[in-house]
C-alpha cells in the first residue's frame, strides 16, 4: 500500500510537472530578437533560465525524495542527527559559486558583444529625446523626422546595416526602448549614449520611452521600420 501510494504521488507530480511545461517556449517570455546584438541577449537569457529550471528541478527532487524516504513511520526511526558532513557541504558550496562564475563569464561576452561599435557605421542617426517626443537626424542623409503630439515618429532602418544611434535629451531623463530589439538605454541631458545595432528581420517595431518623464510620458512613443536597402534608399530620396 505504501509503495502504491508513493508511486501515485510521484506519478501526479509528474503529470502536474508535464502540464506546466507546456504552457512554456523557447523565448521564455521574452519577444522574438530582430538584431544581430538582440540574437546573442537572447541567447544569454534563454541559457540562464534553463540553467534556473536545471537547478530548481533538482532541489524540488530533492525535497520530494526525501520527505518521501525518510519520513517518520513510527517511535524510533528517525534519520541521521548528523550535524556536519564536511564533504557534502563543500560540494554545495562550490557548485553555486561555479554557476555563477560561469553566468557571469557569459554576461561579460555579451556585453562586450552589444556595447562594440564599429568604426565605419553605414547609417548614423542623432537620436533625441524631448518632452514629449523623439527626434532623429540621419546624419549623413541630412533628413530629421520629429514627433508631434498627435503624430509619432518614424525611423526607418535599413536591413543587414550597422547603424549607430547617439541620443541625448534636450531636457529630462528619457529612455530608448524597442522592445524586439531586447535593448534598453538611458537618454540623458548633457550626456551622449550610443551603440550600434543590425536589424536582421525587416517589419514594423513599436519604441517607448521607459523612463517615466512627466505628464505625458505615456504618449511618449515611436516607430521602427526596418526595410530593404533598396527602400531605405528610396525613402531617403523622398525624403530630400
Amino acid at each position: 500500500m505504501r509503495s502504491g501510494g508513493r508511486f501515485r504521488a510521484c506519478a501526479a507530480f509528474a503529470v502536474a510537472a508535464a502540464l506546466a511545461l507546456a504552457g512554456c517556449d523557447s523565448t521564455f517570455g521574452q519577444h522574438s530578437p530582430a538584431t544581430k546584438q538582440a540574437g546573442s541577449m537572447s541567447d544569454l537569457w534563454r541559457g540562464s533560465v534553463m540553467a534556473a529550471l536545471l537547478v530548481g528541478a533538482i532541489v524540488l527532487s530533492l525535497i520530494i525524495f526525501t520527505v518521501l524516504r525518510y519520513r517518520r513511520r513510527g517511535r524510533g526511526d528517525e534519520p541521521s542527527q548528523r550535524q556536519y558532513i564536511v564533504p557534502l557541504e563543500i560540494v554545495y558550496t562550490v557548485i553555486p559559486i561555479v554557476i555563477v562564475l560561469v553566468l557571469f563569464g557569459f554576461s561579460w561576452v555579451v556585453q562586450d558583444k552589444v556595447d562594440a561599435l564599429s568604426d565605419n557605421p553605414d547609417v548614423t542617426i542623432d537620436v533625441q529625446g524631448f518632452q514629449w517626443q523623439w527626434q532623429f537626424h540621419y546624419r549623413d542623409e541630412d533628413v530629421t523626422v520629429t514627433g508631434v503630439p498627435d503624430r509619432r515618429p518614424v525611423m526607418v532602418l535599413p536591413v543587414g546595416e550597422t547603424v549607430r544611434l547617439v541620443l541625448t535629451s534636450r531636457d529630462v531623463i528619457h529612455s530608448f526602448y524597442v522592445p524586439s530589439f531586447l535593448f534598453k538605454r538611458d537618454v540623458i541631458p548633457t550626456i551622449k549614449n550610443q551603440f550600434d545595432l543590425q536589424v536582421e528581420k525587416a517589419g514594423t517595431y513599436r519604441g517607448y520611452c521607459a523612463e517615466f518623464c512627466g505628464l505625458n510620458h505615456a504618449r511618449m512613443t515611436f516607430t521602427v521600420r526596418a526595410v530593404s536597402k533598396a527602400e531605405y534608399a528610396d525613402w531617403v530620396a523622398g525624403q530630400s
